[in-house]
């Protein structure tokens, strides 16, 4: 058994009767009152997510994970399907697994797949990747003030803000989980 406290991202628990994977953590400390842990729990069985507050030394039960690298293939419907690159082993997975990383996915790349109990718990992709830009507007001339930024749109459809000086067709580094641009990639 373990405290609230050393809940984190990706840990996954017994609560209510059901497996619930860590989806967010954060300890809150009222001006009044004592600190709790907020966690952001996704019920395994069902698919559904709820806000719940534990107190920072309630018992929590932790449930074994295991990881596997696996890289996202193609389209199946509405379906992902995912390939491991050493056996070539498919799992198809729903969209509502894949919500969170489907807007910087693109043919091969890399996720990581955690299971709880042998059931696809949650997908995770790197902290950044590569993305081509599909369209990006010209700057407006005399717009040249630091740090200016303009909305791009990447291969994958998500718009998000980059420099002014982004071209259509260049490869830019994305920073995942703040879905911000981070620098020109190399070739």
């Amino acid at each position: 058994m373990a405290i609230a406290n050393d809940l984190r991202r990706g840990n996954a628990i017994k609560f209510n009767g059901a497996v619930c994977v860590v989806m967010e953590t954060g300890h809150v400390k009222p001006g009044k009152g004592p600190a709790y842990i907020q966690a952001k729990l996704r019920n395994l069985s069902t698919g559904k997510s709820s806000d719940n507050r534990f107190n920072s030394s309630e018992s929590v039960e932790i449930v074994p994970m295991t990881t596997r690298k696996l890289e996202f293939s193609y389209m199946d419907g509405d379906d992902y399907v995912l390939v491991d690159p050493d056996t070539y082993e498919q799992e198809n997975v729903t969209a509502e697994i894949m919500a969170e990383v489907k807007d910087f996915m693109t043919e091969n790349t890399p996720l990581t797949a955690t299971y709880v109990d042998g059931t696809l718990a949650m997908v995770e992709l790197p902290a950044n990747v590569v993305l081509t830009v599909s369209d990006a507007p010209e700057g407006v001339k005399g717009d040249s003030a630091s740090n200016v930024m303009k909305p791009i749109t990447l291969e994958t459809g998500v718009v998000i803000q980059a420099p002014l000086f982004i071209k259509t067709g260049e490869k830019i580094k994305v920073d995942v989980k703040n879905r911000k641009y981070l620098e020109r990639a190399g070739e």
